[in-house]
């Protein structure tokens, strides 16, 4: 894990131009934390294949019996598994027997994936995972913090160029969303966890990959209700934060791969390309 100095840092989106409205990404506000540690990168089938195997944990998908795939990844073996297609999202098909070990279906694996992010789980997996482990899911704050990678107000953990000098810099959507994806970035899924250049901070991938579910109840109008010290979000709702964006997010239509972008989900809800890392307590000095 890497240690955070915490402090006062400018969080949020001032600009209408890139930002959706319903997601409340401002107003910019100035957030005081206090000191943590997080993790360098978001945590990898490896990683959570030992908590499953210490805890004889099952997540929620495997209880369930399915969870959501992207169509393109879809073959010939997942077909008679097929529930459907989300309706306003038709490229998400419903997928029995779609977990994290087998995050395409049925006759997928993850045997050379041990070090990609492990996907398909809930905001309640990621919980109890962190509660194992010791640690906890970070604030939207402290992921902001942290992924801001010690540049003030800049849209991505790196500048404000998506592509610096024609270098590719995070896994997200090339091509024509959701028809073709040209691999520019080197992924059509998942990258390594530790993949890309880290920010400042050391941070890998805090910019697509996966979506990584913070701790927050999510709120529109949080960063106008919430205190400026330390704040965790509403005390309830019905959806919980996730942020960093995915590997099939666009500018085309999701463009929240930006640092200051939103976005939410049900506790329970899971899919191929949610993921999370955690975060601890660190005393106020390090000596």
């Amino acid at each position: 894990m890497i240690y955070l100095p915490g402090g006062e840092f400018r969080m949020g989106n001032g600009s209408s131009k890139d930002g959706f409205p319903a997601d409340g990404e401002g107003p910019v506000r100035t957030v005081k934390l206090k000191p943590f540690y997080i993790d360098a990168c978001t945590v990898t089938n490896r990683q959570f294949a030992e908590f499953v195997n210490a805890k004889s944990y099952k997540t929620e998908a495997e209880k369930f019996g399915w969870s959501y795939v992207f169509e393109m990844f879809l073959t010939a073996r997942q077909t008679p598994h097929l529930m459907g297609r989300v309706q306003g999202t038709p490229w998400w098909f419903g997928v029995k027997g779609a977990f994290w070990f087998q995050p395409e279906g049925p006759g997928s694996d993850i045997e050379e994936r041990m070090d990609h992010p492990v996907v398909h789980v809930t905001w309640n997996d990621a919980a109890a995972y962190c509660k194992w482990a010791g640690k906890r899911l970070p604030t939207e704050a402290e992921w902001e913090y942290a992924a801001r990678g010690g540049l003030g107000q800049k849209t991505y953990p790196w500048g404000d160029e998506l592509t610096p000098e024609g270098k590719h810099m995070c896994n997200i959507w090339q091509g024509t969303f959701p028809e073709k994806n040209t691999k520019r970035d080197g992924y059509v899924g998942t990258a390594p966890a530790m993949s890309y250049e880290p920010n400042g901070y050391g941070l890998y991938n805090v910019s697509g990959n996966v979506w990584e579910w913070v701790n927050d109840w999510f709120s529109r109008t949080a960063y106008v209700d919430e205190p400026a010290d330390n704040p965790k979000g509403p005390a309830s709702g019905e959806r919980r934060s996730m942020r960093g964006g995915s590997y099939l997010c666009h500018k085309s239509y999701c463009n929240r791969y930006r640092v200051a972008a939103r976005n939410s989900n049900t506790p329970d809800s899971s899919a191929g390309n949610i993921g999370f890392r955690c975060v601890a307590d660190a005393p106020q000095e390090i000596v």
